[in-house]
């Protein structure tokens, strides 16, 4: 099973605080290219260093910031790499999958529901309020963030999903014996990660809701499905699809959408309803699919 990948490996809890300390490093060290485009930005314009992440969002074109925050995640993903492969001595494959290859019908799957999802419920919002969308399309922008978020948002979020749901998640479940543990930390985890988004500044801790529920809803499919490709699929059309389409002022991806957000954000209908409603019926439709059985096991079941 997922979750028993890595026990294989004598995987010692020490090995995965040094491996966190490796991956965190390389994070930070993903932020160099961007700090060094602060201070040249500043020197050439002569324009105040920015002090907050606000400031940084609008301090190059949102192009420019959003290609080097992804720059992140591409340090982060290699300091990954070699900690599962030279600390751990394991396959790759082994945070991802229990399949002998990662399944791409999958991972598609997910990715063509929840966009096909998010386009639907982009275009109702926007009939249905209109004023509060203003029409952002630029061609030559547009195509340069298509071009950013095909290539860069699916190492953003794979990233993610290979280190909350594959590498944290197998590591919490070797301490913990069981996998409602691991499930759990993990999705609270996820959740917190995005507690610094401008989003929780402007509807309020509320927000939470549905960035742990997400994170929940990942591992739910991750330990259900056996492998995190459903995850992966829904995790890179979340965000790519929201960056082509839609973006605000107080948002966390600030890009050349084709619509800017407007309107007063509130935190009710649209925290609520996926997480209560949109996940669980998400769930329903994988879980038919893919025939998932044995539930309980799967979620709660203690790890040999």
């Amino acid at each position: 099973m997922f979750l028993e990948n890595t026990v294989k490996s004598p995987n010692l809890p020490l090995k995965y605080l040094l491996g966190f300390f490796i991956i965190a490093l390389f994070y930070v060290i993903g932020q160099i290219p961007l700090g060094i485009g602060l201070v040249l930005k500043s020197f050439g314009s002569g324009k105040p260093m920015p002090v907050n992440e606000a400031e940084i969002m609008k301090y190059f074109s949102p192009n420019t910031t959003l290609f080097l925050m992804l720059l992140f995640f591409v340090f982060t993903l290699l300091g990954l790499i070699l900690v599962v492969k030279h600390l751990h001595k394991l396959r790759f494959i082994d945070i991802i999958t229990t399949r002998e290859k990662v399944d791409w019908k999958r991972i598609f799957f997910a990715f063509s529901t929840w966009g096909l999802f998010t386009l639907c419920s982009t275009t109702i919002f926007y009939f249905i309020s209109p004023e509060s969308f203003v029409f952002n399309f630029k061609p030559i922008p547009f195509l340069i963030l298509f071009i950013i978020a095909i290539i860069m948002l699916p190492i953003q979020t794979s990233t993610e999903e290979f280190i909350f749901r594959g590498y944290l998640m197998q590591g919490f479940g070797i301490l913990a014996k069981n996998r409602w543990v691991p499930l759990l930390i993990t999705s609270a985890a996820f959740g917190l990660m995005h507690i610094m988004n401008p989003e929780v500044e402007k509807m309020g801790y509320i927000i939470m809701v549905y960035y742990i529920g997400t994170g929940l809803f990942l591992g739910i499919i991750t330990l259900m499905d056996e492998g995190m490709e459903l995850a992966l699929g829904f995790h890179a059309a979340n965000n790519i699809f929201t960056a082509l389409l839609v973006t605000a002022e107080w948002s966390a991806l600030q890009t050349e959408s084709v619509f800017k957000d407007v309107s007063e954000p509130s935190a009710g209908f649209e925290i609520l309803v996926p997480v209560f409603i949109i996940f669980p019926l998400l769930l329903f439709i994988f879980s038919k699919k893919y025939k998932w059985s044995n539930w309980k096991e799967k979620l709660t079941g203690s790890i040999d």
